[in-house]
């Protein structure tokens, strides 16, 4: 996915990449406000298999999705489960903008087990970026002035299980390719939350589909998007652009659910996105890496 530097390239996908993971919000608290997580999650990776099959076809085909890391999709997509369903619950719990706040600390939890799984080193501007992140989370939550929510424990967890999840991705992306990665998290995935999901499933009513069909759709898009903005343009340049989620997911928040937002959260949130503005400072984040996770 190689392709000539382009700044308006890459904000175009930026932007397709940024509506894409609103859309799956606002999705995402249409559709779990009807249905149980587990179904919701069962229903996004289905449909999402069926939408990623003319990329499989174009790759070669169902023969060209072989791995000989089965193991490493296995436990890789287990925990990226794991974080998923604690996202939608956590989306349930708080407002949006404090949910994508606190989930912007996954590259923060990335950095520190890349240090420790991956042998990488945890330079000044890392260890910089890991206190404003947790100082930041501290802000937030403000665990022990009785404010501290169920919500934001359960987004905290889902964050931490994506920082894993992408340490795991990037071990994978030295051997399999992005399509290959999507392929098994769309298998495993559907093979994991099929029991938890027939428990309680019940039958969509007819005007949650198109919300059930958005959530699915966006959560192949938005991932695509941003890889493909990442063929235009460095991390350095494009990940600016989506700590515009954060302002945005506030602005949605307040217009559709009448949420609002404290001085706490904002200064937390700030933080948080200085300390990922200093991780970035560290070698560009391959495509493949942010296309699965």
């Amino acid at each position: 996915m190689s392709a000539t530097p382009s700044i308006p390239k890459a904000a175009f996908w930026m932007a397709l990449s940024v509506t894409s993971f609103l859309g799956m919000s606002i999705a995402g608290r249409a559709t779990t406000a009807e249905l149980n997580v587990f179904q919701v999650l069962e229903l996004r990776s289905v449909i999402g298999f069926f939408i990623l099959l003319p990329l499989v076809m174009a790759s070669g085909g169902f023969a060209a999705m072989r791995t000989e890391r089965p193991l490493a999709h296995i436990a890789r997509n287990v925990v990226h489960y794991t974080g998923q369903a604690a996202w939608l619950y956590a989306l349930t719990l708080i407002p949006l903008a404090v949910l994508i706040s606190i989930e912007f600390t996954t590259p923060i939890w990335t950095a520190i087990l890349a240090v420790t799984f991956l042998g990488e080193r945890l330079n000044r501007a890392r260890l910089a970026a890991v206190v404003l992140g947790l100082i930041g989370v501290v802000i937030i939550v403000r665990p022990g002035m009785g404010s501290a929510d169920l919500g934001h424990v359960v987004v905290l967890g889902a964050a931490v299980c994506f920082g894993v999840s992408l340490v795991l991705v990037k071990s994978l992306t030295r051997t399999d390719s992005v399509v290959r990665i999507i392929f098994w998290m769309l298998i495993i995935q559907s093979a994991v939350g099929l029991v938890p999901a027939l428990y309680e499933w019940r039958n969509p009513p007819l005007e949650l589909w198109p919300w059930i069909l958005l959530i699915a759709f966006t959560g192949m898009s938005s991932h695509f998007c941003m890889a493909r903005a990442l063929t235009y343009a460095d991390a350095t340049v494009i990940s600016p652009m989506d700590f515009l989620r954060v302002p945005l997911s506030a602005l949605v928040g307040w217009l559709l659910y009448s949420e609002q937002i404290d001085v706490f959260t904002a200064g937390g949130a700030l933080l948080i996105l200085l300390g990922n503005l200093l991780n970035l400072q560290r070698k560009p984040i391959k495509p493949a890496e942010v296309a699965a996770s």
